[in-house]
């Protein structure tokens, strides 16, 4: 069912879980290689604004100019959703920051918009935060900020690439990625691409090949992120899907290309603004952590999402 909403690898994205009877649940929901897909049914949540950009989705944050952040919500076979928050191209700029902890910073120098926590300039700008990608020592792809690079760039890995005026796109590294006379400032790497073409990756129901799960199961918390034919970002968290259910709910939101990022319950983490500065609230329904950790300091890398409006 379609709903409209308004609003470890703990160390195991970075280690291999021990496999549990109740981690299966997800062949239930979907087999491999197939999708869940919603049903066409709907329903309407009470919103705090009186128009949506959209049919089916619900407005998240505004400023000056208008809708800069919308969302939906996709529910699952057995109960479960995915949140998809769509970041508006032109809207909003973007921010990578590295943890206090990982990735690695090694001799490289962190601006106050990399580190951390969510810096004094950002701050009245600020419409949202989410979460980066695999712990550094998983060797899933690498890492660059501010010119800097923290760990390899990869060619044919799925990367999150923010240029020097904080426009960001998603695609394949080596593969249309960066462009031609592009200045990139930062880089997220994850793995190989969740969705290309519009279509989900062939190993979409190859589930260890998406990381390593606290016990072994298949229907975790996850988060991705994908790019529209608008240049639209758009994020989508849960906390008990399989890498179909992300791919899929990325592919009915309007992603033609995504990624995987972190998964398991410590680290899928989504939060949101009603306008630039506010405070912020929780986005994925579940998650473990307050909504304001990036603005307090995290030890895992993020992404702020800052209006222009």
């Amino acid at each position: 069912m379609l709903v409209t909403t308004v609003a470890a690898v703990t160390l195991a994205a970075c280690g291999a879980g021990t496999p549990s009877a109740t981690g299966n649940r997800a062949a239930a929901r979907s087999s491999p290689g197939s999708p869940s897909s919603p049903s066409s049914s709907t329903t309407t949540a009470p919103t705090t604004t009186t128009t949506t950009e959209q049919p089916g989705w619900s407005v998240l944050s505004t400023d000056a100019a208008g809708i800069a952040v919308d969302g939906r919500s996709f529910s699952l076979s057995d109960g479960a959703q995915v949140t998809v928050a769509r970041f508006r191209a032109g809207r909003v700029t973007y921010d990578l920051h590295i943890g206090s902890q990982d990735p690695p910073t090694g001799q490289a120098t962190l601006g106050p918009d990399a580190g951390p926590s969510v810096s004094a300039a950002e701050q009245p700008h600020l419409l949202a935060c989410f979460n980066g990608g695999f712990m550094a020592s998983t060797g899933s792809g690498g890492v660059e900020v501010g010119g800097q690079v923290l760990v390899p760039l990869s060619n044919g890995d799925a990367s999150l690439v923010i240029d020097t005026s904080g426009a960001a796109r998603v695609g394949v590294w080596g593969q249309g990625l960066p462009a031609p006379g592009e200045s990139v400032a930062s880089v997220r790497q994850n793995l190989a691409p969740l969705v290309i073409g519009g279509q989900p990756s062939p190993q979409i129901g190859d589930v260890p090949a998406w990381g390593a799960t606290l016990g072994g199961g298949n229907a975790v918390a996850r988060s991705a992120l994908g790019e529209d034919a608008n240049g639209d970002l758009l994020y989508a968290g849960s906390m008990s899907a399989v890498p179909a259910d992300m791919a899929q709910a990325l592919i009915d939101a309007g992603a033609t290309t995504a990624m995987e990022l972190d998964i398991n319950p410590e680290w899928v983490q989504l939060d949101t603004a009603p306008s630039p500065g506010a405070p912020l609230v929780t986005g994925v329904p579940g998650q473990n952590r307050p909504a304001n950790q990036c603005q307090v300091g995290w030890t895992r890398d993020f992404i702020t999402v800052l209006g222009t409006g």
